[in-house]
């Protein structure tokens, strides 16, 4: 399945190269920069009954935007980027159907998990998405977090992914090291997803064509949704054009 996307980058929906974001230095590498309002993408979605695409708020000055998209399909978008459990409530509120987070449940490489239990008994295990974003190193694959600078210590595999579940709904995991090129997917990820994970789960990251949707649903069997970012016409590509995906959408699941 297709899930869109709403990038957000100083207030604007943008789509740029992953690995490209920092903390500190110039502005990160750009595909794309929108004249339209997080709003309209998302009212989009809604007319389409596209369910469960995710807004990412890439650094700060992004919540205006993200509560706008929010509240103009209330129930439809997750949302992530400074997530925590002081705020996580306040965003579904306002329409979020799930919180993504990342980067606060790690101190440094370490996952916290009195952290994690936090998080979930402020929004439920329903309400809530962990984003697993990896880069390789060494043959594995590892969550990175802090707008994917740092590498931590959990490793993706079945037992790690088991254990995670238990405490949210899906996964949201971006292949860093291709997110934002248009250069492929990483298909050895998508499918040791396809048989780590026991939930739900979206994978991110160098879709260039409507064949990579279709190896995603084929390879996986089904089991592992894909976002596409710039290489939809949507964000000013010419990959992959966003009325054959939503079309993909009502063939594979004719209620979608």
């Amino acid at each position: 399945m297709f899930r869109p996307c709403i990038d957000l980058h100083h207030g604007k929906v943008k789509q740029i190269v992953g690995g490209s974001l920092k903390d500190d230095g110039p502005d990160p590498e750009t595909n794309f920069v929108s004249e339209r309002s997080s709003g309209w993408y998302a009212e989009l979605y809604r007319k389409d009954g596209l369910k469960g695409g995710h807004v990412i708020q890439l650094g700060p000055g992004n919540e205006a935007a993200a509560r706008e998209a929010l509240q103009a399909y209330p129930q439809g978008l997750q949302v992530g980027g400074g997530i925590h459990a002081d705020n996580a409530w306040s965003y579904l509120e306002v329409g979020a159907s799930h919180v993504i987070v990342t980067s606060w449940i790690f101190e440094g490489a370490v996952l916290r998990r009195d952290r994690l239990d936090s998080l979930t008994e402020t929004v439920g295990a329903d309400r809530l998405v962990l984003d697993l974003s990896c880069r390789k190193r060494d043959g594995a694959y590892y969550v990175v977090t802090n707008r994917w600078q740092t590498f931590t210590d959990l490793m993706l595999g079945p037992g790690v992914m088991k254990d995670l579940a238990q405490y949210c709904d899906e996964f949201l995991i971006h292949a860093v090291d291709v997110e934002g090129l248009c250069g492929g997917i990483d298909l050895p990820l998508v499918r040791h997803l396809a048989d780590w994970s026991p939930i739900p789960t979206t994978y991110a990251g160098g879709a260039r064509s409507m064949e990579d949707l279709q190896t995603v649903h084929q390879e996986s069997g089904g089991k592992v949704d894909l976002t596409i970012g710039s290489a939809l016409d949507l964000f000013g590509g010419s990959g992959i054009a966003y009325k054959e995906a939503v079309a993909f959408n009502r063939k594979v699941e004719p209620s979608a």
